[in-house]
């Protein structure tokens, strides 16, 4: 069996979740290996919608096992919060079909007011940071003063006692700023109660991942946010806090890299972006359209999506990093009423022709999009299941594309649920 990694190709929301629900009915194990409740990813399937943020998208497959690994950073509230709401809609999670890695990072109440601290702090300068903690949680995972599961279910004492001491560095400063302190005794009762409920789920998932390898089970990995949100790949500094490629699927589960067969790239036949920072294709009447007709939301914090035409500089630099196999292009239907479509194929600098991003985010904000027009197809995509049944000049787009970036389209997206994709 084959073990893949699903990769975002853009700045997350490229419709991943659906991809990967998509490549379920053939996996055994479903992985997330970084970020954590900042993510969201949306499935909708037999007319039912769900968001999961930290839960693996294979969990709304029966007899599927999920594993949240050890490079997640995961709120232990939120977690069951999630778990609760999934119940609500008849989709139980337990430790039979979800283990959590006992290394894995928890997000803390003093994390969440961390985050809200430093983004209000930066002024004009903030990054748009979802405010979940996420930053700082990976922060102090990289200062080595991190807790992680092992802590809170194994020593109650040491893990009330080191919560105490966080609690009373954090205050003064949020203080300072006319924060209200934090309770560190309500939060350890909290944090403390919701272990009782965690402890089943806890795990050495690398043990459990490399068994199930030599029992020649398969694995997808669930790749959260997407390549321009990487922090050392993306348009730094308005990045997440992860390793988002296809690498971070390895460190962040410990299976190592010989073991990946194949990498799975999603894009949207159009380039979105939510939060702060460069965003070269921008186009305000693109997303207003999309806005109008209930579109482009983001799944976790339901800010409005800033909306572009197709950036093949974005995609090109993400299918050389992340060694995409294939491309999955999501929403195409989203450009069926366009007369003409713009696709970005270069950037130009000072003069200069760039065919792939800039290192610099200030270069970055100054580059100019270089666009070749195509012509759209001007007709419903949304109820044709055959690829050679798509309008000829959708396939030239899509043919445009694997020219561009030298990676074939294996799969399409025409529609929102699970049935509406085309597979080549």
């Amino acid at each position: 069996m084959s073990n893949s990694i699903v990769i975002g190709a853009q700045w997350g929301d490229e419709g991943k979740g659906k991809i990967v629900d998509l490549l379920t009915e053939k996996t055994d194990i479903v992985v997330r290996a970084q970020g954590g409740n900042n993510a969201g990813h949306t499935v909708i399937t037999d007319g039912n919608e769900y968001i999961l943020h930290l839960i693996p998208s294979g969990i709304l497959w029966p007899e599927k096992k999920c594993v949240i690994g050890n490079g997640v950073v995961m709120d232990p509230i939120s977690f069951l919060e999630e778990i609760d709401g999934l119940a609500e809609k008849g989709i139980i999670v337990s430790p039979d079909n979800l283990i959590i890695s006992t290394r894995a990072h928890l997000v803390m109440p003093f994390h969440r007011e961390m985050d809200a601290y430093k983004e209000a702090a930066k002024g004009d300068g903030k990054i748009g940071t979802t405010k979940r903690g996420i930053g700082p949680t990976y922060g102090d995972k990289v200062d080595r003063i991190g807790f992680r599961l092992h802590d809170l279910i194994g020593d109650p004492v040491a893990f009330a006692e080191r919560l105490h001491k966080r609690v009373s560095d954090c205050n003064p400063l949020f203080e300072s700023v006319g924060m209200e302190p934090l309770d560190a005794e309500a939060i350890g009762k909290e944090l403390l109660s919701a272990a009782e409920r965690l402890t089943p789920f806890a795990a050495d998932t690398v043990d459990y991942l490399h068994s199930a390898i030599k029992e020649g089970k398969s694995l997808l990995f669930e790749g959260a946010q997407g390549t321009y949100l990487d922090i050392d790949q993306g348009t730094y500094p308005y990045v997440t806090s992860s390793n988002t490629t296809s690498a971070g699927a390895c460190t962040g589960s410990g299976v190592p890299p010989q073991k990946i067969d194949r990498v799975v790239g999603v894009t949207k036949a159009y380039t979105t972006r939510v939060g702060e920072g460069p965003f070269p294709t921008q186009n305000d009447t693109l997303a207003d359209q999309f806005h109008k007709m209930g579109r482009e939301f983001g799944a976790t914090t339901g800010r409005k999506r800033r909306c572009g035409w197709l950036d093949l500089v974005l995609v090109r630099y993400a299918s050389m990093v992340n060694g995409f196999d294939d491309l999955a292009i999501t929403i195409l239907d989203g450009l069926d009423d366009c007369e003409e479509i713009p696709v970005c194929t270069h950037y130009e600098l000072d003069g200069e022709k760039l065919r792939l991003p800039p290192a610099s985010a200030k270069d970055f904000e100054r580059v100019t999009p270089v666009y070749e027009k195509l012509p759209g197809w001007n007709s419903d995509t949304t109820k044709i299941e055959n690829y050679d049944d798509l309008p000829e000049n959708a396939r030239n787009y899509l043919t445009f594309i694997e020219k561009e970036t030298d990676t074939r389209v294996s799969m399409v997206g025409v529609g929102p649920s699970r049935d509406q994709t085309i597979i080549r």
